[in-house]
């Protein structure tokens, strides 16, 4: 028979498991009795844990949701997982300093095999301007083998895109630096060997290769700021700086209500009931006339005469187009 503090840890992790256990099924799972359950579910009880008991043939017990948060109770896959969704939490968010703390406490009582884990995966979580916290996503598996690859910051070899689920091509050869969440998907930031350029990869869309390559010493990335570096890439700079290449102004005949939800980044300032002023990027001129044109409306602009310049050029495109048909 298991010591008393090994058996109602059994018994927790099976009252965790969200449903409905009998006294004669539980007594079976801990090779136990009936009797000695009930002894346990009271223990368990007077540590803090709302044990409900309920009627029925042989009768059986429930953990509900309490008032206060009593110890739990997570394995390996668990562990890993809760460690890295509080990594992904932006630090600048309103529950940044209390994930940091959490993790704290939760690598503090892992036990080494599961702390070495986490230690290898370092997460860089980051916001974009007016957007929702970005998400965890790809495999825990090779978040971790990625993560371990960087802090040991070793060359890595992996088949990307369509090539990832293909026949074996030449594989991208990088060195591999941090690893991000960007609304809504994980993203490797690696330095491409073969292109000499720093590179962004959706990790779900890579396949590693074995084995990994040399050791290398890290070079450091431009302007020395993850977060900035991803959200210029993803802007179409070089990745030092966060604003758009392209930036424009102009006056839209809309109220600002019906434009500020579908302009993310961009700043809508209201000038009446049926006016407002938009100011708005882009990673091109032409870009930026057609994402303005969406709205359907008429168009001021205000400057520069780039983006002036554009919207003729654009119009005598679809003028063209229009021609053809």
């Amino acid at each position: 028979m298991q010591k008393t503090s090994s058996r109602l840890l059994t018994l927790l992790s099976l009252l965790q498991t969200h449903r409905d256990w009998s006294g004669g099924h539980l007594a079976e799972r801990l090779g136990t009795t009936p009797r000695t359950v009930r002894r346990d579910i009271d223990r368990l009880r007077e540590l803090g844990y709302p044990i409900r008991a309920f009627k029925g043939p042989s009768g059986g017990y429930r953990l509900d949701a309490g008032a206060q948060l009593p110890p739990l109770l997570f394995d390996d896959g668990q562990a890993v997982a809760l460690a890295v969704a509080l990594q992904s939490v932006v630090p600048s968010s309103t529950i940044g300093e209390d994930a940091a703390r959490a993790l704290s406490t939760v690598r503090q009582v892992m036990p080494p095999r599961l702390r070495q884990r986490i230690d290898l995966l370092q997460v860089t979580a980051v916001r974009a301007p007016e957007t929702g916290d970005a998400s965890p996503a790809g495999t825990q598996q090779l978040l971790v083998e990625l993560g371990r690859v960087i802090q040991a910051r070793e060359e890595l070899r992996f088949d990307y895109g369509h090539d990832a689920g293909g026949p074996a091509g030449p594989a991208r050869r990088t060195q591999p630096h941090h690893l991000v969440t960007w609304r809504g998907h994980w993203y490797l930031i690696a330095w491409d060997l073969d292109r000499d350029d720093w590179r962004t990869f959706r990790v779900d869309r890579l396949r590693p290769r074995t084995p990994t390559g040399p050791r290398f010493t890290p070079r450091a990335l431009p302007g020395d700021d993850v977060a900035a570096f991803v959200i210029g890439r993803f802007r179409g700079t070089d990745g030092s700086a966060t604003d758009w290449p392209c930036r424009g102004e102009v006056v839209l005949d809309l109220p600002a209500r019906a434009v500020a939800p579908f302009v993310q980044d961009g700043i809508v300032e209201e000038l009446g009931a049926d006016r407002c002023r938009l100011t708005l990027g882009s990673w091109s001129w032409t870009g930026l006339a057609a994402a303005l044109g969406r709205f359907d409306t008429d168009i001021h602009v205000i400057g520069p005469p780039r983006l002036t310049h554009a919207f003729a050029e654009l119009a005598a495109r679809y003028a063209k187009a229009a021609g053809t048909t």
